[in-house]
């Protein structure tokens, strides 16, 4: 990248940042107002706050979304395996899979009006210090969302990795489904080549967000689903990102 270049991406990725600090803000207050919702409400009206940040991503940064597979989340309940790469994910998932409640870190709801914003959404949030802790809340909180008819979305690798990199796969969500007997649906992206997550500029281009179909969790055990949840995102994501292909 030239200097030129570089100094435009700059300059657009701090205007988009402004933009950011200040739709959270006020998404942070509303959320407030939302308690008095149910949750599903509640998760549509913040939600509008995501799709109201991808916006100005896309009008900013020049950054945008090609979903594919979106016919394969099912309209009943599921647990929803994501590799992880950036904030990306976080905000536009939020949007497209509500009703959703995300396994997060409890110090994320710590921030102020970002975090506000996050409880609102009925997260399940664990201590990431405590693994053994971690993996009962998933599998108990995990299934009394599943119940409410909401989504559970994991992010197996548990934190987030550069582009194309995947990390060692967790099984808790893969636990959880077969408990649930829901099925689990695989998601990809490349969203980390674009919002990476070691740096605070933003790349123009295109993020590639591929949907699987459902994997049927009665067969096999945790292990074996979450391996194979595993292999179809590395595939999605050398097949269909510009980058790795």
């Amino acid at each position: 990248m030239s200097y030129f270049n570089w100094l435009v991406t700059a300059v657009k990725s701090i205007i988009f940042y402004i933009g950011l600090f200040i739709i959270v803000f006020l998404m942070g207050i509303v959320s407030g107002v939302s308690y008095f919702q149910s949750t599903l409400k509640r998760q549509k009206t913040l939600s509008v706050g995501n799709y109201i940040i991808m916006q100005w991503l896309k009008f900013v940064c020049d950054i945008n979304v090609k979903v594919i597979g979106i016919e394969n989340i099912p309209t009943g309940v599921c647990v929803i395996l994501c590799n992880h790469q950036s904030a990306w994910e976080s905000f536009y998932l939020q949007w497209l899979l509500q009703p959703a409640s995300f396994v997060l870190k409890r110090e994320l709801m710590w921030l102020p009006f970002f975090g506000w914003s996050l409880a609102a959404m009925t997260p399940i949030a664990i201590n990431r210090s405590q693994p053994l802790s971690s993996i009962r809340t998933v599998l108990n909180k995990g299934q009394e969302r599943l119940n409410q008819n909401i989504r559970v979305v994991i992010y197996p690798e548990g934190t987030r990795r550069p582009h194309a990199n995947l990390g060692t796969f967790k099984t808790g969500g893969a636990a959880l489904a077969k408990a649930a007997k829901v099925p689990i649906i695989p998601i990809a992206h490349n969203a980390g080549a674009h919002w990476p997550t070691n740096s605070w500029l933003k790349t123009p281009g295109t993020i590639h967000l591929i949907i699987g179909k459902p994997i049927d969790t009665s067969a096999q055990n945790p292990r074996e689903l979450t391996d194979a949840a595993k292999d179809w995102i590395m595939s999605a994501i050398n097949n269909n990102d510009p980058k790795t292909s």
